[in-house]
């Protein structure tokens, strides 16, 4: 099965080349790469203008920044894969690990797979207590609105079957992509499937964005598309 994999990036000057490159060497031979810059100003565009765009399939660059749900709602338009993943462009998640998220489609048992953080799998970067503690709430709250068993909710690495995304209204342009996409993909009776993967998780100093007011809309994402939509 043919593999779309959608980058969305805002100011990785010091990643963007190295994600491209694992991307590429991924064990997945069939492979559509579509980078989205969301208004990156720290040369993250120059460095794709200048020495990435010939390795990648489609690259567009928003003329403001939109948020990482924007930047998914135009790459998920652009793919042309049977599968569709979100890899972000930081590097905390491995692109070694693509098959493990797409095994469960290809066998027809799934319709979108979640990689999870805390579901076993590969190693682990130690980092912020209350990052795992904010996570574990955020998902378990999701869980019981959409009264599904998930073990990470947030996680970056969630597979589609692309018919599916694109079929689904993306209205959140930031961080409420993941509770806003799970509660849409549970109340359609999805088959979903979670898979345990490693994870490399980043500092604030290395470039980590997300912070406690994403934690926060968040909490109403779920609310909001669990009751009112």
């Amino acid at each position: 099965m043919k593999l779309s994999v959608v980058i969305p990036c805002f100011n990785e000057v010091n990643t963007i080349a190295n994600v491209i490159e694992a991307v590429k060497a991924s064990p997945v031979k069939e492979c559509e790469i579509i980078v989205v810059d969301d208004y990156s100003t720290d040369g993250t565009r120059e460095i794709l203008e200048s020495s990435l765009e010939s390795q990648i399939d489609h690259v567009v660059y928003h003329h403001k920044n939109r948020g990482k749900g924007a930047a998914l709602r135009t790459g998920f338009g652009l793919a042309t894969g049977d599968i569709v993943i979100v890899q972000d462009a930081d590097l905390e998640y491995d692109p070694q690990e693509y098959p493990l998220l797409m095994q469960p489609i290809i066998d027809g048992k799934a319709d979108v797979v979640y990689g999870s953080r805390f579901a076993g799998g590969g190693p682990h970067r130690v980092v912020y207590y209350w990052h795992m503690v904010g996570n574990k709430f955020l998902t378990m709250l999701s869980n019981m609105f959409t009264n599904i068993n998930l073990t990470d909710m947030e996680t970056c690495y969630k597979a589609f079957r692309r018919e599916l995304i694109q079929s689904i209204k993306i209205e959140e342009s930031r961080f409420g992509f993941e509770p806003e996409i799970t509660a849409k993909v549970a109340k359609k009776k999805c088959r979903i499937y979670e898979v345990g993967i490693s994870y490399y998780g980043r500092t604030y100093e290395e470039g980590k964005k997300i912070g406690w007011r994403d934690g926060f809309r968040a909490i109403f994402c779920i609310l909001k598309y669990n009751l009112f939509r």
